[in-house]
């Protein structure tokens, strides 16, 4: 979610959802919001298992700072040796 026109701190973003029971793998994380001319860029959303976080929002066009990235979810299980996804 952006800032504010003239003021005000990005959304951060959501949270990527996690794989199913048995398979397949999580959704990507949001990407933070940026923010408008002064402002902090809201915070990357953490990834769901064997998907990426989302990046951090810009900072404000006259000051402040851009948000962190969210981080990576855990890698997907597979079969041993295989290498395949479960």
């Amino acid at each position: 979610m952006r800032g504010g026109t003239y003021y005000g701190d990005g959304g951060a973003g959501g949270a990527g959802g996690d794989r199913g029971a048995l398979s397949g793998i999580g959704g990507a994380g949001g990407n933070g919001g940026s923010a408008g001319w002064v402002g902090n860029g809201g915070a990357g959303g953490d990834g769901g298992t064997g998907a990426n976080g989302g990046s951090g929002g810009d900072g404000g066009r006259l000051s402040g700072d851009g948000g962190t990235g969210g981080k990576g979810g855990a890698p997907s299980p597979s079969i041993p040796f295989l290498g395949l996804p479960l």
